[in-house]
């Protein structure tokens, strides 16, 4: 079943612990205006391969940033839809998932461990007045007459499970659900910047259900020595596949504010595998998952310009394009900013 708690933390750092091979969580202490609480990030996986995949995004953009500047500062217990301030990594085209890469908890050497990677946007968060945390995940606590066992306040009281909540392997299947993944997001106001930190485990795939959030297996027919290691479609020089069709065809660009009255609003798509691509059955998704069928083909290397039709629309305010196989599954994902969008007549490229 989902996350019992899913939401989002919104306070100020004020001390942080590194992981460990005993405590394999990045601790960070925040205070709101009467609370305090402590973060624990998961630095490395109980499921091997143990290195936790990471992305950090130092310039993020996103239409939600504007709604979590709108919360009030503490806990803000969110609803998992779409449209909303929750995440999701699949459907809420965060980030390009080809980016994220493994990293261990702990090595020798400068900033090359997860620890590293995370400490030095959470040390600038420490020695910045103005700065604030954002932490998605699940609540626990307030635990009566216990302290915390990092920090030592009264009482014990924080937020986990702040990485991907999806898609998940063994025992952990029961934390499955649709927008509800955990991230750090921190703005520094007096420089104008969010920074993006997101965790996924190697073992979570990138397709899930719509509805349960449970990973979606391959559906391919033959025995297991066809295919022992199968290509990772988000490591360099692979291709996709149809049982991991990410890439095949690319969101290159959006008429997102036409100038002509009535408004006709595009997206253009590239084909960018050798072969063309029938669209029979593909759609296209907004913000709010309305959907629209696509038709015809793009030949091999080719872009098409396509139409949009209502329901689907995309808001100057900001929004996100979602590009689905005749399967179901994401193929690709973007998403513009209010300020992307302000040029009338001009097409946002991604």
């Amino acid at each position: 079943m989902p996350l019992h708690q899913y939401g989002v933390l919104k306070g100020r750092p004020i001390n942080r612990q590194l992981g460990s091979n005993q405590n394999a969580h990045y601790q960070v202490h925040i205070i709101d205006d009467t609370t305090d609480y402590r973060i624990a990030v998961n630095v490395k996986s109980q499921l091997a391969p143990s290195e936790v995949e990471y992305l950090v995004d130092a310039h993020f953009q996103h239409p939600v940033l504007a709604q979590l500047e709108a919360l009030p500062v503490g806990w803000s217990q969110l609803a998992s839809n779409p449209g909303g301030p929750a995440l999701d990594f699949i459907r809420s085209n965060l980030f390009d998932p080809r980016k994220m890469v493994p990293l261990p908890l702990s090595i020798n050497g400068p900033d090359n461990d997860l620890n590293e990677k995370i400490d030095q946007h959470i040390q600038r968060a420490l020695s910045d007045e103005n700065a604030v945390l954002y932490a998605f995940g699940e609540r626990w606590g307030p635990e009566a007459g216990k302290k915390d066992k990092i920090f030592g306040f009264l009482p014990g009281n924080g937020v986990h499970d702040i990485h991907m909540n999806q898609a998940n392997a063994g025992n952990f299947k029961q934390d499955d659900g649709v927008y509800q993944d955990g991230a750090l997001l921190l703005n520094f106001p007096d420089q104008n910047q969010w920074v993006g930190i997101f965790l996924k485990f190697q073992s979570q795939t990138w397709h899930s259900d719509d509805q349960t959030g449970h990973r979606i297996e391959g559906g391919v027919s033959g025995p297991p020595s066809d295919n022992p290691n199968p290509p990772n479609p988000f490591e360099p020089g692979t291709t996709p596949t149809p049982e991991a069709p990410d890439g095949a065809v690319r969101i290159v660009a959006a008429l997102v504010n036409p100038v002509k009255s009535p408004e006709i609003e595009t997206v253009t798509l590239l084909n960018a595998t050798a072969q063309p691509v029938d669209l029979a059955g593909w759609k296209l998704l907004d913000r709010d998952k309305n959907a629209m069928p696509l038709q015809g083909a793009i030949a091999a290397g080719e872009a098409l310009r396509v139409t949009l039709i209502p329901p689907v629309v995309l808001p100057n305010k900001g929004g996100i394009i979602t590009l689905l196989n005749a399967d179901g599954l994401r193929v690709d994902g973007v998403s513009y900013t209010k300020a992307q969008a302000s040029n009338p007549g001009y097409s946002v490229t991604f």
